[in-house]
């Protein structure tokens, strides 16, 4: 069945364009913390079952992320999985953080679906569905 993934009741591929930034889009994310980020975020995504398609950092302010998730779980969620649990282990280990920022991550994040059919032709497919 190609990329599609199951649970108990549905069959799904749903895939997630994430980004969210460093408060005040401070550009405190340096080589050795990006390291230790992509390593914690590798591990929360396997502990709430979420695959990591792809992952970077930019500009030292903020983290993309292509996520691969069951949609009942959610992508809210996941993301404030990952912004929570890094923020709080990113500041213990690397003190200069707390110093830097009141928070290491803004409230909001930007999410965009990715993949699939283009817009117009799942339309036609549903317009069409009547003819069959």
């Amino acid at each position: 069945m190609g990329d599609f993934k199951t649970n108990k009741n549905i069959v799904y591929c749903c895939k997630y364009h994430v980004v969210w930034v460093t408060k005040y889009r401070r550009s405190v994310l340096t080589e050795e913390i990006q390291q230790r980020l992509k390593e914690l975020l590798l591990q929360i995504a396997q502990t709430i079952s979420v695959e990591i398609v792809e992952m970077e950092i930019g500009e030292c302010n903020h983290v993309h992320l292509l996520l691969s998730l069951d949609p009942q779980f959610g992508v809210h969620k996941a993301v404030k999985r990952f912004k929570g649990a890094t923020s709080r282990y990113l500041r213990q280990e690397f003190p200069i953080l707390k110093k830097r920022l009141p928070t290491l991550w803004t409230n909001s994040y930007f999410v965009a679906t990715v993949g699939g059919a283009p817009l117009e032709v799942v339309k036609k497919y549903i317009e069409n569905q009547k003819n069959v």
